[in-house]
């Protein structure tokens, strides 16, 4: 009773605290959103800032994924020099290339070279945006208050720089560890996985040492990913600059995920986190779904999607999975908009989109089959629904590793997998109740917090907004050269006055002794002379 009590308390506090910042004159916000799934939660930031008061611009290029009007919001586009088919034709190359099942290091180079050609065909929209100039004249005219990006394209970054505007980055994470390294945060190998590492947090021996490679290699990998970007944005503000340089003038960093989900490790107060910042309250469900919920029966169902980017997979791999569907008792609901396999169970549904989050919700919900995307797995933390986590690409595969250390689902391999497997995997999940237990243990601690997520991503968009920046945030850190942060100098200055005074009282011994025994030479000879 004191607990709820108290989480009541806290979020009236909150919602009190917010409301008085509501009250205050409407600011204006820039935002340069990254396309695709990226785009999903921080139209719900945009749109509810909006709903505030305030005035908000989206600046996006014509051609996109899912970039589009919002509510509430001025649109600006601009041209960009590709066509939706060459996006499409991009990310299907990227995904084949992890998909190749290439031995090392032909894998990695094979997914080096194919992320490159995605990024920089993505950042090409950036080039266009800044070649605009009456935009870039009109953005630079308006007097925005802040600027609302995900830099992972670095082009938000690059536009915060060029317009001399305090900036909020919206992420789940970057390359390298950039969102890391960009606040000088500490870092240390021992337990603290790499990105792409697939590791825990509690290491092997092997695994620290495969963590060690990674971040040497790391400075080389990103530099090489980011070279083009970089160039031009030396090109755009007239001065050489690095990929810190971009990300470190970052006010406030709203990072997707909590520490539910993430290892915990330490970090910088300029850092928020606002995982579950996508997940809704249940809605009733359409006709066509509550039927087919309520015919269920008592076994319930599953949910499966490959998230918003992929929704068909080879005709091999389909009918793999429909043979495996047809061996679990429960209805499956697929989302899926390629050829019908046609082994195709009766307990399966194809459907070309579905409620995800909703269909979670309910309590006939028996398991999820997520490719491993963070908006996914948070509905399904949110929810307490089980999870087998099939990762396609980019960081899926560390996302599964983390929800199968906590036991609360099973990964597989998309690519080895047989039907076999995905039944086994389905059948635990659903039967085994250490998973059901885990996830609901997760949820309840995700679910404990005096605020929700999306509100305190307003809050603090608007906090900047207010204030112009939180620059009492930035840590010292970002003034040191790596010698000072590190302390080498200190360290150099101890050791030096350890081995002077070392050699001092080294060379006072010698002088000691060599006193000592010269006079008692002297006394031995005097005594030996007086005797003869």
């Amino acid at each position: 009773m004191v607990t709820a009590l108290l989480l009541c308390y806290q979020h009236t506090a909150w919602m009190l605290l917010l409301m008085i910042a509501g009250f205050s004159e409407g600011g204006k916000l820039v935002v340069v959103p990254m396309d695709g799934s990226h785009w999903l939660s921080m139209r719900q930031v945009v749109e509810k800032l909006s709903q505030r008061g305030h005035e908000v611009m989206v600046v996006i290029p014509q051609v996109s994924w899912q970039l589009g009007i919002t509510k509430n919001c001025t649109v600006k586009t601009y041209p960009v020099p590709y066509t939706k088919e060459r996006l499409d034709a991009s990310l299907q190359t990227y995904i084949d290339a992890h998909q190749a099942g290439q031995p090392f290091p032909f894998n990695v180079l094979s997914i080096y070279h194919s992320s490159v050609a995605v990024f920089n065909l993505l950042f090409s929209h950036c080039e266009s945006l800044f070649n605009q100039k009456e935009l870039m004249q009109y953005l630079k005219q308006s007097d925005f208050d802040a600027l609302l990006t995900d830099p992972i394209s670095l082009c938000g970054a690059l536009t915060a720089n060029y317009l001399s505007l305090p900036s909020v980055f919206f992420m789940r994470g970057l390359p390298c560890n950039l969102h890391y390294k960009s606040n000088r945060c500490p870092d240390p190998l021992s337990y603290a996985p790499r990105i792409f590492s697939v590791n825990s947090d509690y290491m092997t021996f092997s695994q620290r040492l495969k963590n060690v490679f990674i971040d040497s290699v790391e400075f080389f990998y990103c530099n090489g990913f980011y070279a083009h970007a970089l160039s031009f944005a030396s090109e755009v503000l007239q001065r050489d600059v690095t990929l810190l340089d971009l990300l470190n003038s970052a006010s406030i960093w709203l990072m997707r995920y909590d520490f539910v989900f993430e290892y915990p490790r330490p970090v910088m107060p300029n850092m928020v986190f606002i995982g579950g910042v996508n997940c809704r309250e249940r809605k009733a469900l359409h006709e066509e779904f509550e039927s087919i919920v309520n015919a269920s029966g008592e076994h319930g169902f599953v949910v499966f999607s490959l998230g918003s980017m992929v929704s068909e997979i080879p005709m091999k791999k389909a009918k793999q999975i429909a043979e495996a569907f047809g061996t679990i008792p429960q209805t499956v609901l697929w989302r899926y908009t390629g050829e019908v396999p046609p082994n195709l169970a009766n307990n399966t549904k194809l459907i070309k989109w579905l409620p995800q989050n909703d269909l979670l919700a309910h309590p006939k919900a028996r398991a999820f089959i997520t490719h491993g995307g963070s908006h996914g797995i948070y509905e399904g933390i949110c929810n307490g629904v089980p999870m087998v986590l099939m990762p396609l690409f980019g960081d899926q595969m560390d996302n599964a590793k983390r929800v199968e250390s906590r036991g609360a689902g099973v990964t597989l391999n998309i690519v080895e997998m047989t039907s076999k497997d995905l039944s086994d995997a389905l059948n635990a999940v659903i039967n085994d109740k250490s998973y059901k237990e885990n996830i609901m243990r997760l949820s309840a601690l995700h679910l404990d917090r005096p605020i929700h997520p999306l509100d305190l991503a307003v809050y603090w968009v608007e906090f900047v907004m207010r204030h112009k920046g939180a620059q009492h945030l930035r840590p010292a850190a970002h003034d040191l050269n790596w010698i000072q942060y590190h302390s080498l100098d200190v360290i150099a200055f101890l050791l030096a006055v350890v081995l002077i005074t070392s050699f001092i009282s080294l060379k006072c011994c010698l002088f000691c002794c060599r006193k000592c025994f010269c006079k008692k030479g002297r006394v031995s000879k005097s005594s030996k002379s007086k005797a003869e």
